[in-house]
């Protein structure tokens, strides 16, 4: 099967996102107006096989200096292909994420995929703080 990258808005099945991504253990209960926003407001991009989406991920950025990388995802019939590998390393070289000065992502579960991207751990992970509202949906 050929797989192949885009960041096409209309080739990223908001209906396919939307489903995954509301069941997942960062963001279950999410509501869909919610994820339209992140959606429209992030630089999204996926794989594509025959025609559909099969895995997403998008980077919140202002295009200059930072990018935070949210909501990756491969559907589970797709996973042991190095899609994710693939998918990021292009989203990665993307135009717009060039000569940023720093990348920040969250996982509890794919460490050794981020670390082969150039990821690592917190230097100074007492200097970041924030601020999380997990009320806000069915977080657990």
């Amino acid at each position: 099967m050929k797989y192949h990258f885009t960041t096409d808005p209309a080739d990223l099945d908001f209906d396919v996102i939307y489903r995954f991504i509301s069941q997942t253990y960062w963001a279950r209960g999410i509501p869909k107006e919610v994820m339209e926003r992140a959606i429209s407001g992030s630089l999204c991009f996926g794989m594509i096989a025959d025609g559909a989406l099969v895995a997403f991920g998008r980077f919140v950025t202002d295009k200059a200096t930072f990018a935070y990388l949210a909501d990756v995802f491969v559907l589970p019939e797709y996973r042991g292909k190095g899609l994710s590998k693939s998918m990021l390393t292009q989203a990665m070289q993307l135009p717009d994420l060039q000569g940023l000065r720093r990348m920040l992502l969250a996982t509890s579960d794919a460490h050794g995929l981020y670390k082969k991207l150039g990821f690592e751990a917190l230097s100074k992970p007492d200097i970041f703080m924030q601020k999380m509202d997990l009320s806000l949906y069915d977080l657990d």
